[in-house]
């Protein structure tokens, strides 16, 4: 191994254990590994393992889950929910075609809107084998909008006098991440922001259903049977486990705080790993695709709910 080398793979090391400092957001960690990409700083060894973080944290944050407050959420809403991810998906795909995006990108932004930002694309990702550009094409889209959103639904929800519950199944319909939907309901109002984080919950299980959906119809004429999203099982077996053994509640928090950086980890590697060439090939109409089903799905939900 030679200098240049040792020193590269010392640089990665050093910015993975930020990574793990608290202050680290997604955006800064996906943001920074970008940063990387256009300078020329990569790391082929570090890459390898982007998929397997990403499992690995989707899995380990399962034992932050209240498996009450799930069994709750499954039971309400359910239909209304199935109806609402099967549409934007349906939406999503559509308006992929229409602006000719590619197809990984295409599906990692509806399942995005759909269910719950990027906890969906990573969860999706690993299914459709999707490249590190697409991945991050997908992230950047909703992280932008999640920042618009968190701005602009609330100002929205006051100048049109939404209620409290209104408001709260709205920003959890149409707003991507759990956080943002926490972040817009918090500054609404207690009412709302109870509402918001149930339906999001309600939502972001759909996470489980629709990798299983995608592995089956991810299949190509290399491989005939059927991958199963096998770490989508062990995130459930994670939320039953860490609810039957309560008594190691403590172990289970370190456990979801590690599954949560080790996400950070996961974001600055796909940053890190795309180039300038793969962004021109679908930023612009990638860009397009989201905004236009965020609109979409943010209107017609509101009129729904003001019906």
């Amino acid at each position: 191994m030679n200098i240049e080398v040792k020193k590269l793979n010392g640089l990665y090391r050093v910015l993975i254990f930020v990574c793990f400092l608290p202050f680290v957001s997604p955006v800064m960690a996906l943001g920074t590994g970008i940063v990387l990409s256009l300078l020329g700083i990569k790391s082929d060894s570090a890459h390898k393992y982007t998929a397997r973080v990403l499992q690995i944290s989707i899995v380990l944050m399962g034992f932050g889950m209240n498996l009450g407050e799930v069994i709750t959420a499954s039971k309400s809403g359910f239909v209304e929910t199935a109806i609402s991810v099967t549409l934007v998906m349906a939406t999503g795909l559509l308006l992929g075609k229409l602006f000719k995006v590619e197809k990984n990108i295409t599906v990692l932004i509806a399942a995005g809107t759909a269910i719950c930002g990027g906890s969906a694309i990573a969860a999706i990702s690993p299914i459709l084998n999707s490249k590190d550009y697409q991945n991050s094409f997908a992230l950047i889209v909703v992280f932008v909008l999640n920042g618009l959103a968190l701005m602009l639904f609330p100002f929205i929800g006051w100048k049109l006098g939404l209620s409290q519950e209104t408001f709260g199944n709205w920003a959890a319909i149409a707003i991507h991440d759990t956080s943002s939907v926490v972040g817009a309901g918090a500054t609404y109002g207690e009412k709302a922001l109870q509402i918001a984080t149930t339906v999001k919950l309600i939502r972001a299980l759909w996470i489980i259903p629709l990798s299983i959906v995608v592995a089956v119809l991810n299949k190509n004429s290399t491989r005939k049977s059927i991958q199963f999203p096998w770490f989508i099982l062990f995130f459930v077996l994670a939320i039953v486990f860490a609810n039957v053994f309560p008594g190691f509640s403590p172990s289970y928090s370190h456990f979801s705080w590690l599954g949560k950086r080790g996400m950070m980890v996961a974001l600055f590697l796909i940053g890190s790993n795309i180039s300038i060439q793969e962004m021109k090939q679908s930023g612009v109409r990638s860009f397009a695709l989201g905004i236009s089903l965020w609109v979409i799905t943010a209107v017609s939900s509101l009129w729904v709910l003001n019906f």
